[in-house]
Formats: structure tokens, sequence, C-alpha cells
């Protein structure tokens, strides 16, 4: 997951990273990770503080604990994931709603939250369109439509394959830096 920068400020002109996932294995002994120097220096690096989307994933335990992947992100943009689990279904045998709307709202968070800033939701509507079922893999992507100020709107679009099972529209509010 890169981290995001404030260049760009809507998803238009940006492309989801292509890069290898996290725990990939090498395909090939050329590909292994570099040993480290005996020679270099034992010193610990200094460790990069989260900030901006990073930061605010790193502690969304509700997220977290549903199994909510972030893919990729940048200034503006967001992909998740999000696999339908037993307890994610109604009385019906198809996902709350809710969970749906979650898992939208986790995309705009990600996709608004730069760094350095603090973004949280003003507001959020969500269309579902489709039933999804036990099982099934949603992808969630979201982008900037317009920000001005500390104002922004995006639209997040919520997939079964290829099919567009819901359609969610947040509206963010950047919070002042805290004093």
């Amino acid at each position: 997951m890169g981290q995001p920068t404030h260049d760009t400020t809507t998803a238009e002109s940006q492309t989801p990273n292509t890069s290898t996932p996290t725990g990939a294995v090498p395909e090939s002994p050329t590909e292994a990770a570099p040993q480290p120097d005996p020679t270099a220096s034992t010193e610990a690096a200094p460790t990069e503080e989260l900030t901006g989307a990073a930061a605010m994933f790193a502690n969304d335990r509700a997220s977290q604990h549903l199994g909510i992947t972030v893919d990729d992100h940048g200034p503006g943009w967001a992909q998740c994931s999000m696999t339908v689990t037993d307890i994610m279904t109604n009385g019906h045998d198809i996902t709350h709603g809710g969970y749906v709307f979650l898992f939208a709202d986790t995309t705009f968070a990600m996709a608004c939250n730069y760094p350095g800033s603090i973004t949280v939701a003003s507001g959020g509507g969500i269309d579902f369109l489709k039933p999804t079922y036990l099982g099934d893999e949603l992808v969630a992507r979201g982008h900037e439509v317009v920000k001005q100020g500390r104002s922004g709107i995006y639209d997040v679009t919520v997939t079964r394959g290829d099919e567009i099972i819901a359609t969610y529209r947040g509206r963010s509010r950047t919070l002042p830096d805290r004093k």
C-alpha cells in the first residue's frame, strides 16, 4: 500500500498500483530480497510515522475485524476488498445492507484522508442495486468528485465481479489542526 501524496486531488488521473501483494513469494532466487550487509551499522533506522489513510486504517478495528483490506490508495482514490462471511448475512440469506454500507464507507475514508489531515464523514448515502451472498468477493473503488476547502464529495462503486451491486456518495469534512 503506497503512501499518498498531495500532488493530485482527483482519482480521474490516478491508476492503482499493481505491485506484488504483501507476503508474496519471489518467483526465482534472483528476485529474493537482498541480504543485510554485515558491515552496515546496526543502528535502527527511524520508523516513518503513518499519516492520512494509512494511519486511519492502522487503527480501524471495525474494518479490520470484518476482513476489509485496502488494496491500494492515493490522493483522492482508493480500492478495497471484502469477502462476505456468515456473520454478515441477514434473515434472507443475503448480505445485510449495513455491512455493504460500512465497506463502502471505509473505502470512502481511504480516498479522502490525505497525509497530514484528519478527514471525517459529514454524511453519506447508498443505493443497493443487487443482493450479495455468503462467500461473494466484493471490491469497492472510490474517487474524489470535488474538493473545495475542507469539504469534499466522493463516489464509491461496489462490485461483485463485473456487476455493480451498490453505489455510495460520501461527503467529507477535514478537521482543523489540533491545538
